[in-house]
């Protein structure tokens, strides 16, 4: 099962103890939100579950942070494997996959068909969504991009799910300004630009919450 970080905890535990009324997002993604190269505390869960406590959530309710993410995951391993993850009964996703499909140059059509699954799943299953895209260069050429930078927004439209455009959007471009905010292998965030993506997608991970709050006021 997937690990989890409770806020208001500093420590991992266990997914079955539940707070009453809690609301549990679960990180569906690859090494960028598994914390890869990074002390836990410093990974993307840890930090958005204390941005969450320090920023507040709506109406206040506990937030459970369930990192779902595995390093080297492709949108083909998270259908594989979203049996396993949904089996912590996460209220909430952030689905952020693709950028191993991007980095083996992945027919585009295969990424969006996979996404499509995983995206059809958790709507059947009541699971809102936060879709987290990623913008391709021409390193495979215009085509290529053009293709896969649309798989994004036409699912987050089919879907009505909200959609973070870019998982890097929050940091520079990739240059001598962007050294501090990267590991050293030039591609994972470092604990400081692990903050800085949390600040820019915290707003959205807290309207995600709203929406659970609605479904569940809905179903009363």
């Amino acid at each position: 099962m997937a690990l989890a970080v409770l806020m208001g905890f500093g420590a991992m535990v266990a997914a079955e103890e539940a707070a009453p009324n809690e609301v549990r997002v679960m990180t569906f993604g690859d090494s960028l939100t598994a914390g890869y190269g990074l002390p836990r505390e410093d990974g993307f869960a840890a930090q958005l579950s204390v941005w969450l406590r320090e920023n507040g959530t709506p109406d206040g309710v506990p937030v459970r942070i369930l990192n779902g993410s595995v390093s080297g995951s492709t949108t083909a391993g998270g259908v594989r494997r979203l049996d396993w993850a949904l089996g912590d009964d996460p209220d909430a996703m952030i689905l952020e996959l693709g950028g191993n499909d991007l980095l083996r140059g992945t027919d585009p059509s295969e990424t969006r068909a996979n996404l499509d699954t995983i995206l059809a799943r958790a709507t059947e299953e009541g699971i809102e969504v936060l879709l987290v895209g990623l913008v391709a260069k021409d390193n495979y050429g215009p085509e290529y991009r053009e293709a896969f930078n649309s798989i994004f927004p036409d699912l987050a439209e089919k879907y009505d799910v909200p959609l973070q455009v870019d998982f890097f959007g929050a940091l520079p471009e990739k240059s001598s300004d962007q050294v501090p905010y990267l590991q050293s292998d030039g591609t994972h965030p470092n604990a400081r630009g692990i903050a800085e993506v949390v600040a820019d997608m915290g707003p959205r991970v807290q309207a995600l919450i709203s929406d659970v709050l609605k479904d569940r006021a809905a179903a009363r």
